[in-house]
């Protein structure tokens, strides 16, 4: 009995036209796909997407990176050194105007109006000096992505051609995407790879410097000679 369905042709003991052309078609579909098999493993030789449009997350990228969490580290540590600072003097302020109230009775107006002034205005300075110290240092929070950016530049450049990329677009301006563009994990594991946390090549810290104020030139010979730096 021949199953149902199966139809097997013979002539003179050879296949049939029909059943070698099946035969030879579904050797060439077979064909076909192995040779379609290298090209795409050649595609994954980078270990990465092939796209030419890319998109990257420069918040998760500075955050989980550890050039970005030895800033941010830092960055915390500077802010509470800071904040710290602050009210040691902030208990020594009291402690001097309290003296000073003290000792009221024992001045005239006179020399408690010109003490009082004199308190007032190193209060002013101080306030002066720590707002700008908390200015600097967060400004130095605010560009610590950009210049990391900058110094990873180079590496994401060579992200872009090992993945074909032709356009890096910040994530934040895509409204629409497809996860298999994004290469943050990538620019994460490369940075991380040949820069480590940045030492040496990123800032120290995360507050811009100021610059010191340039010494006035000599008048003469009876100039004074330039004031020694403040401890």
């Amino acid at each position: 009995m021949r199953p149902r369905g199966l139809t097997i042709v013979r002539k003179k003991g050879r296949w049939s036209a029909t059943r070698t052309a099946r035969i030879s078609a579904a050797l060439s579909v077979c064909a076909a796909l192995m040779q379609a098999v290298p090209n795409a493993a050649q595609g994954q030789d980078v270990g990465a997407v092939q796209s030419e449009i890319l998109v990257l997350d420069p918040d998760r990228l500075f955050a989980d990176s550890l050039v970005g969490q030895r800033l941010t580290s830092q960055y915390q540590a500077e802010r509470d050194a800071l904040i710290a600072n602050n009210r040691e003097i902030e208990a020594e302020l009291r402690a001097e105007e309290q003296a000073l109230t003290d000792a009221r009775k024992t001045m005239t107006a006179a020399e408690f109006r010109a003490e009082a002034d004199a308190f007032d205005a190193k209060v002013r300075s101080i306030r002066a000096e720590n707002d700008r110290k908390a200015r600097d240092l967060e400004r130095g929070r605010e560009i610590a992505p950009l210049s990391l950016m900058r110094v990873a530049e180079p590496i994401l450049v060579q992200v872009m051609r090992d993945t074909g990329g032709k356009i890096i677009l910040d994530n934040r301006q895509v409204l629409l995407r497809a996860d298999v563009i994004d290469i943050t994990d990538l620019a994460i594991a490369r940075i991380d790879a040949q820069i480590g946390d940045g030492s040496g090549v990123m800032p120290d810290s995360t507050a811009p410097e100021t610059p010191e104020p340039e010494a006035e030139p000599s008048t003469g010979e009876g100039a004074a000679p330039p004031a020694a730096d403040a401890e």
